[in-house]
């Protein structure tokens, strides 16, 4: 394993208070990925922005407007873990598809991968810049581009289950199933465009809780008590 894409749930990162952001549970993604890089594995990072925007929050705004608002959401997403990085000494960078002033520099493969050859963690916020694509795409899209291994998927629940394992106390977690199958069940694990993607461009997907202690380290090995999602 030469390179990973991790995404991040943006709720998972609230923790308990399920909005804003949880230091405690941000510090120690961070020390997890300080760990990775120490094993000479290069860590970009897409992060959701569920713990402030859920799509459109009422009908009065366009569906347009609503999936920009989401995009800045995942930059103050981004800007926020960047630095709580930065306090356990590692160097970050942050880019987006679109302008922002100084705040981020703008996305460039050959950048991005020079910077990940050094050491250097990349985020990758806004998503793709464009409306109507969710940050799952966006993690998939990345992840090609930089011609990642595979995509951490660390979430709020810890794989994938034949239903929802809030609802039915009885659901089945697998150990691995092909997107194919994730796809035909409706299980949600990421959208219909990013699991087309990753399905042509055979990209695997490792599904994991964020909260499990090391879930991030053990996914990165390999290890997981989650889910591995095929291609």
């Amino acid at each position: 394993m030469k390179r990973v894409l991790l995404k991040l749930s943006g709720e998972a990162l609230a923790g308990d208070k399920k909005t804003g952001f949880d230091e405690a549970t941000v510090t120690e993604v961070a020390k997890q990925v300080s760990k990775i890089l120490e094993k000479d594995i290069q860590v970009a990072i897409v992060i959701g922005g569920g713990n402030f925007w859920r799509g459109r929050s009422s009908e009065a705004i366009d569906r347009t407007k609503a999936d920009q608002i989401g995009m800045l959401a995942t930059v103050m997403n981004c800007l926020y873990v960047s630095e709580i990085f930065r306090s356990q000494g590692m160097k970050t960078a942050i880019m987006t598809p679109f302008q922002i002033g100084a705040f981020t520099e703008l996305f460039s493969k050959d950048k991005a991968v020079k910077k990940l050859s050094k050491g250097t963690v990349v985020f990758f916020a806004g998503g793709t810049g464009h409306p109507y694509f969710s940050t799952d795409t966006a993690t998939v899209l990345r992840a090609i581009e930089i011609e990642a291994d595979e995509i951490l998927l660390a979430k709020s629940i810890d794989g994938v289950y034949d239903s929802d394992p809030k609802v039915n106390p009885e659901a089945k977690k697998y150990d691995s199933i092909a997107i194919e199958d994730v796809v035909a069940q409706g299980l949600g694990v990421v959208d219909g465009a990013a699991a087309v993607l990753a399905k042509e461009n055979r990209m695997p997907m490792l599904v994991f809780g964020l909260n499990e202690k090391n879930s991030i380290v053990n996914a990165a090995r390999g290890k997981i008590n989650g889910t591995k999602v095929t291609v």
